[in-house]
């Protein structure tokens, strides 16, 4: 028999935390780092710091020969290199499929005939609303990347039974990366349409 205290779609009591003041501690390019005070359920009060993130676009794209589109890119904030799918910002006021239509293009140069959303991810629920919009993008032309100033990468094809195996040896550790890369195990097995 099924947990239904596990149910979803039931809610028990009322966790929410009501907003009664908010400040914002650091406005970037990218990100917003904000400090509210907030009152509990239990009517104690307390203080909540967070980044409001744009949202963002992660893609699975495959080829003709069912290999994925993977990048190598160097991450500032961990100072080393990662193995990751295309990903992008969604820019203000962009439907997040035109945010991946772009980002495939420009960061790796194929553009893709057949499009599909996939799901959605929140990667840092802890402190952060960031949000991604997994994509699959299949019957892929190659053209020319055309990367911002700011970015160097490495764009190759790896299978995804390889792809898999690097999650599970520690070679992927990019969340949105392997969230994408489960969702198409799931999809190539059958299990998922």
């Amino acid at each position: 028999m099924a947990d239904q205290s596990r149910d979803p779609s039931r809610k028990k009591g009322d966790f929410t935390e009501t907003p009664l003041s908010s400040e914002s501690v650091f406005q970037g390019r990218l990100l917003n780092v904000k400090r509210d005070l907030v009152r509990l359920p239990d009517g104690k009060e307390a203080h909540r710091e967070y980044i409001l993130h744009p949202g963002a676009v992660v893609i699975l794209a495959l080829t003709d020969q069912d290999e994925l589109v993977m990048e190598r890119q160097y991450r500032y904030p961990l100072g080393r290199d990662f193995f990751e799918l295309p990903a992008g910002k969604i820019d203000a006021g962009e439907d997040p499929a035109d945010t991946a239509r772009r980002e495939l293009a420009e960061e790796t140069g194929y553009t893709a005939q057949e499009w599909k959303r996939l799901g959605l991810i929140h990667p840092s629920i802890g402190y952060s609303n960031e949000r991604i919009e997994i994509f699959m993008a299949r019957k892929l032309s190659l053209t020319q990347s055309s990367l911002d100033d700011e970015e160097f990468l490495e764009v190759f094809t790896l299978p995804l039974r390889t792809a898999i195996e690097w999650v599970r040896s520690g070679a992927i550790t990019d969340t949105k990366s392997i969230a994408a890369l489960f969702w198409a195990e799931k999809i190539a097995s059958g299990a998922w349409k």
